[in-house]
């Protein structure tokens, strides 16, 4: 045999051996997987409420001084199965908990819900960034019910994709709390991370799950403002996380807090951009195909009726033509196409509109969290509507302080004069040298990185 044939031998053999080891293994990931998926059902059934009151009676059947006991131990178990439901107790521990991988990898895995905006997305795209630009070997995965994953993947990171419950049609909402945490507790088992950060309003029961009994990975919820007294949030919901981590406001938080004795942290504002990743001003206005020498204002006011000329969104692009401005109208990426056809009027629909800012001479906006911040962080006059309407989100408050400043103006009541009066009075602002407040994902990033790979902050 010679020695060409002698090493095809010697390769089909490598090769055999090779695919024999990666099936073993792939048996063995798959063995892995579906006694961890037995165990999440065994673990939902055996908390059932349905099992648990057909446990009680059989117990007491067998027992019978049990049975005396039932006219109180039943209405008992009913209390608490209420209580659970509401969120104010918690699921009774079982004796069998999914197996923890032993060793952990430099990994964090974001959650990022959706709601009507950017704002939840924002705050974790801009704290991952930063924490992965402080730590270059740090594994960054998002799981997320946002529609906008091109905008992850354009970054590098491992991302997956849960559409909200609204979208699967009659699905109920434990159904959908079931992908939840089958999709979870699949990544945490795949990417071993150490630490889980959640954004959103309110967490997910299928999350909660999915996160219970880890004890070697750090939880974290962000959150703005910190949780009042009567507050819908249920306590066990809040003691699955390590930390609570509140990013502030221009206004002061809330001080009567509901007792939840987790620890919290607060940062200020998060922002995506620095003033350094904006584009000059020749560059945007050249992009944007606007004349150098023109007077621009940046319009984001939501959908509105555009062509109603009685709408607010309308009468405020009005009155700006009317003063020999060119108007550049933010179109929300989340939202239907804005359908407007008028001369000097243009259109973006980019993620983050921030990065235009040094093209623009004034904005119109409402008072949300996420653009009033960006705004005065990058200096640009504006001309705040701010949603009376938004319950717990004061933006009134908000807004106020801007005037306070010196570089907004507030119109509460829109009426077509008022809202002359108000681009009059912006047009006036000229962009001034605020105190720069560090951006809180700076903060963050420095503090996470730091006690990554410690067990507890």
């Amino acid at each position: 045999m010679d020695d060409d044939a002698f090493d095809t031998e010697s390769g089909f053999l490598d090769e055999s051996i090779s695919a024999t080891v990666d099936e073993n293994e792939l048996e063995d990931h798959r063995s892995q997987l579906q006694s961890k998926t037995t165990l999440r059902e065994l673990r939902r059934l055996r908390n059932s409420p349905s099992l648990r009151i057909g446990i009680l009676i059989v117990s007491s059947i067998e027992k019978p001084w049990k049975l005396l006991l039932l006219p109180l131990t039943f209405p008992w178990l009913l209390f608490s199965i209420g209580l659970e439901r509401l969120g104010k107790k918690s699921l009774p521990q079982i004796e069998f908990e999914l197996g923890m991988p032993v060793e952990k990898r430099n990994s964090v895995v974001f959650f990022p819900t959706n709601g009507v905006g950017f704002g939840h997305f924002t705050r974790m795209y801009a704290l991952a960034k930063r924490m992965k630009r402080d730590d270059p070997d740090l594994e960054i995965v998002f799981f997320t019910t946002m529609p906008t994953v091109h905008l992850l993947y354009q970054e590098g990171y491992v991302t997956y994709h849960l559409s909200g419950r609204k979208k699967h049609g009659e699905m109920s909402s434990s159904q959908w709390n079931a992908l939840v945490e089958e999709n979870l507790s699949l990544i945490f088992s795949h990417h071993n991370p150490e630490k889980f950060i959640f954004d959103g309003a309110f967490p997910y029961r299928g999350m909660l799950n999915a996160i219970k009994g880890r004890t070697d990975m750090q939880k974290l919820w962000m959150r703005r403002g910190t949780f009042r007294k009567g507050s819908k949030i249920p306590i066990d919901s809040i003691a699955h996380f390590d930390l609570l981590i509140h990013p502030e406001d221009s206004v002061a938080m809330q001080t009567s807090q509901l007792e939840h004795g987790v620890e919290e942290l607060t940062c200020p504002p998060i922002t995506l951009l620095d003033e350094w990743e904006l584009m000059s001003r020749e560059s945007a206005l050249r992009r944007l195909g606007i004349e150098q020498s023109a007077k621009v204002v940046y319009v984001q006011l939501g959908a509105g009726k555009i062509n109603d000329i009685g709408s607010e969104v309308r009468m405020t692009i009005n009155s700006l033509l009317e003063n020999n401005c060119k108007v550049v109208l933010g179109e929300s990426m989340l939202g239907d196409r804005l359908n407007i056809d008028l001369d000097g009027v243009i259109v973006i629909r980019d993620y983050p509109n921030s990065m235009y800012f040094n093209a623009f001479d004034a904005t119109v906006q409402a008072g949300g969290y996420n653009s009033y911040h960006e705004t005065r962080r990058f200096g640009l006059p504006a001309l705040f509507y701010p949603n009376m309407n938004t319950g717990m989100d004061d933006q009134l408050a908000r807004c106020n302080v801007s005037s306070q400043e010196g570089w907004g103006i507030v119109v509460e009541n829109r009426t077509e004069e008022n809202i002359a009066n108000g681009v009059k009075s912006l047009l006036a602002l000229k962009r001034i040298d605020l105190a720069k407040q560090n951006n809180g994902a700076d903060i963050l990033s420095a503090a996470l990185n730091d006690t990554i790979h410690l067990p507890k902050l």
